[in-house]
């Protein structure tokens, strides 16, 4: 795992060796956490480029390994970050092609090859892995920017004044540059405040894009062009699955033992390191799953983390320590205070150098700091929820949105009217005396009584996982908002949540979160359920292979049943989370009054003051939990403080792209 950045200036009056050096210095320097084994520049000082490369040194240790690397023929620079799992077995057939010699073991050699033998996207389709990479061909002046296809490592880009170019693994690598001066843009500060992200292809900049999933960009330095095509399209995919089931003949047990040789393929490809390995586990399906397919292919005890709270309903540790020790693996736990959690929070928005605001980043950070101390590359069970419909929304979706949308009018307005008599906090009260009522009870009932009197699908949808919501106007003066929601014809509403989860969520929200948090102590997170040959797998999935008996993963669960009794694993699902509602009425009150001031609002004029002190004043006296939608303000404004940015008055590009 490793860092990229870089630029391409031909405009410049000062381009010389030095100089483009001294720059992508500064710009590789920002991103240090990301490979802090070594680092190194390739420029060319006529055309004003600069790449630029941070080392985490994973695969080859020697300086065989070294980026930027130049191909064998001298036409192609290669800086690039993440692993092809499949590079041994590339290597053998570039080498049966008469490829080589190469001089190391590394796969960025076999991956430069890959790309003089087979031209740019029939190698990428070969890969098997995680990748961000900027390529710089050097006999046709062009450079190609490529991410991988679930969007597992991240890539920025922008084309901003006087030609520049820049290209880098995070925003504050572009930010640097000295002819860099990003403004926030109101419309993407919108969809953060909606999604509790920014959903690519948008940054938090204007002029600043985030490449999508599965895609590359070709830049043209003679016509000062950037094109972007698709080499993987997830949409395709999702639907080529879909009308297949028709013809899915597996039965059960079959299909079980598909996937259980899926995973273990997918598992055994990434345990391939040259320093140490090991793994994440939370006790759930799918940290469980990856683990036991790494143990029953290792010869030693496989070494795994988990972090536990005090907090009850917070805590998975003592379920992960019970699966560890069924497998019988080399267990790591660490029990948090609330003042190491605490601690993180000051750090996050220069870990995350845009606004996030998923909570479990602090979890996130912390299990990632404690594998670190033993370990260089961790595996993660992240994908599952999204591959076999294991959020709670799908469950909705396949029981109770088709009972909902057969009720009359008057029926849904009636039931509407009722939950709204009695507040979030008198609901929550009276769920506590009745049986088989879920936590926050009054809240959930709350979030759904806006879809009896809107009953479509996106709405749905968006009501589902949004934290601040279209009607509220939120962020000041921001017009139309632009939705990341991709209008797709799929039979059922289920198809559709997961197409957009698939899209949205997992490569702006769940990965993110991962590659920052890991990235910030220089730990490699490897996530083997994302293999794309499990995601076209799991599309092809009938329904009932997800859902069944009331249970989500079923066709994951099965496989896990060959290794972990269910007795460890069968419990209501719980969020990676931290109890951020009632640090907000205590340890985080000051922080939260002084990011949330109503003076300091009003003067910067971004937010609706009003509607955020309302919902501060209930979030204090315990009328209402609004934890979720108050930390997406605070991170932004924790965000805005460290970096101190404008915003942006409206919404504008300058992109010279085109996309195909």
């Amino acid at each position: 795992m490793c860092g990229l950045t870089g630029f391409i200036n031909p405009k410049s009056t000062t381009n010389n060796d030095a100089e483009l050096r001294q720059r992508v210095h500064a710009m590789t320097t920002t991103i240090a956490h990301r490979g802090p084994d070594g680092h190194s520049y390739w420029v060319d000082a006529q055309n004003g480029v600069a790449l630029g490369h941070r080392r985490l040194a994973i695969i080859d240790l020697s300086e065989h390994g070294r980026q930027p690397m130049l191909s064998h023929s001298g036409q192609y620079v290669l800086s690039y970050n993440g692993e092809i799992y499949n590079f041994q077995e590339l290597r053998d057939q570039l080498l049966a092609k008469g490829a080589g010699p190469f001089h190391g073991h590394s796969d960025t050699e076999v991956i430069l090859e890959a790309f003089a033998v087979w031209g740019i996207e029939k190698a990428l389709s070969k890969f098997v892995g995680m990748f961000a990479l900027a390529l710089w061909d050097r006999k046709n002046q062009s450079l190609v920017l490529a991410r991988d296809r679930l969007g597992i490592k991240p890539l920025y880009w922008g084309h901003v004044d006087n030609g520049l170019f820049l290209f880098g693994s995070e925003l504050k690598a572009l930010r640097v540059h000295p002819n860099c001066s990003p403004r926030v843009n109101k419309q993407a500060l919108a969809l953060m405040m909606r999604h509790g992200y920014v959903p690519a292809p948008y940054s938090i900049y204007q002029d600043i894009q985030h490449l999508a999933p599965g895609h590359m960009l070709h830049f043209d330095l003679k016509q000062q062009t950037a094109k972007i095509s698709c080499y993987w399209n997830a949409l395709q995919v999702a639907q080529d699955g879909i009308n297949s089931r028709d013809n899915f003949s597996l039965s059960d047990a079959e299909a079980t033992d598909q996937l259980e040789h899926l995973l273990k393929q997918a598992v055994k490809c990434r345990m391939i390191s040259d320093v140490p390995l090991g793994a994440f586990l939370s006790g759930g399906i799918d940290s469980s799953a990856v683990v036991a397919l790494m143990q029953t292919q290792s010869s030693q005890p496989t070494k795994t983390f988990s972090i536990g709270f005090a907090e009850a309903g917070y805590n998975e540790a003592h379920h992960a320590k019970e699966v560890a020790r069924h497998l019988k693996t080399d267990h790591t736990e660490l029990y948090v205070t609330p003042d190491q959690a605490l601690d993180v929070i000051p750090k996050l928005a220069q870990m995350y150098d845009e606004p996030f605001a998923d909570a479990s980043q602090i979890p996130t950070h912390l299990v990632s700091q404690l594998a670190r101390q033993h370990v260089t590359v961790s595996l993660s069970g992240d994908g599952g929820d999204e591959l076999f419909a294991g959020y709670n929304r799908y469950l909705l979706a396949n029981n109770i949105w088709s009972k909902v949308n057969a009720l009359p009018s008057f029926a849904r307005k009636s039931i509407a009217g009722t939950i709204g008599l009695l507040t979030p906090h008198t609901w929550n009260r009276i769920g506590c005396m009745l049986p088989f009522t879920p936590d926050l009870f009054g809240d959930k009932l709350h979030k759904f009584k806006p879809l009896l009197t809107k009953p479509s699908e996106e709405s749905l949808y968006l009501q589902l996982i949004s934290q601040w919501h279209t009607n509220e106007d939120i962020v000041r003066h921001t017009g139309q908002i632009p939705s990341a929601l991709e209008s797709v014809d799929m039979p059922t509403l289920m198809d559709r949540m997961q197409y957009w989860d698939l899209m949205t969520y997992l490569p702006s929200d769940i990965l993110p979160k991962v590659d920052r948090a890991s990235m910030a102590v220089s730990l490699e997170a490897r996530v083997p359920l994302l293999d794309h040959r499990v995601v076209e797998f799991a599309w092809s999935l009938p329904q009932h292979m997800k859902i069944r008996g009331g249970k989500s993963k079923w066709l994951l669960r099965q496989v896990l049943d060959r290794y972990v009794p269910s007795s460890l694993i069968d419990r209501p699902k719980m969020g990676f989370g931290v109890p951020i509602d009632t640090w907000l009425k205590g340890p985080l009150r000051d922080w939260a009054e002084d990011l949330l001031d109503e003076n300091h609002l009003i003067q910067e004029g971004i937010f609706n003051p009003a509607l955020i002190r309302e919902k501060w004043q209930q979030h204090l006296k315990g009328s209402q939990n609004w934890q979720y939608p108050l930390w997406v303000v605070l991170m932004f404004q924790a965000w805005r403080r460290e970096w101190q940015q404008d915003v942006q008055p409206s919404w504008q590009t300058n992109f010279s792209s085109q996309s195909s």
